[in-house]
């Protein structure tokens, strides 16, 4: 008897417990929300200045004048690179081997968009790519005087491209490049 009770206990168990509740979810995404930038100065012996974000880590590299700007929170960089001029045809090739940089993602980027800075007073002229698509780089800039100095600067993440999530943060950092450019001077 008592095998038969434990069955049918084991047996109404079954039943109660296999009802199925569903409920239809709806479709949605991750919104990640970053701070409002605030700016501060970048200090160095470097023959330039500008206003970085508070969130970033700065990171001395081997050269003298070559940095990263570090966001720990969203697994990014933006690596600095500053050239010293000695003529235009210098200029000019170290520009040529920026732009071509960009040019080489055109493998994986679906899009390369370009936007020129011109400063007269400052003294400061530039260029800063958009690259859409799964690329290594999302955006690239460089920057000069047109006469003794250059700084060139890509943005990476430290995750597998995946431009359609990466998408925020990519915006996000874009507005702090472009801020770079604009408060860049020469010393």
């Amino acid at each position: 008897m008592n095998i038969k009770f434990s069955c049918f206990i084991s047996f109404l168990l079954c039943l109660i417990s296999c009802k199925e509740d569903y409920t239809v979810k709806p479709l949605g995404q991750v919104r990640l929300e970053y701070p409002d930038p605030k700016y501060v100065p970048f200090e160095s012996d470097c023959p330039f200045t500008f206003e970085h974000s508070d969130l970033v880590q700065k990171q001395d590299r081997k050269e003298h004048c070559w940095f990263v700007l570090n966001y720990p929170n969203m697994k990014a960089n933006i690596y600095i690179t500053y050239f010293p001029v000695t003529n235009k045809e210098d200029l000019a090739v170290k520009i040529k081997d920026s732009e071509k940089f960009v040019q080489e993602q055109t493998v994986k980027a679906s899009y390369i968009s370009p936007r020129e800075f011109i400063f007269e007073e400052e003294k400061v002229y530039g260029t800063l790519f958009e690259l859409g698509g799964d690329s290594a780089i999302n955006l690239q800039f460089h920057a000069t005087d047109s006469i003794r100095n250059l700084i060139s600067g890509s943005v990476y993440f430290s995750t597998p491209p995946q431009y359609d999530s990466l998408q925020p943060a990519i915006q996000y950092i874009k507005r702090d490049v472009v801020h770079l450019i604009e408060t860049l001077r020469w010393k």
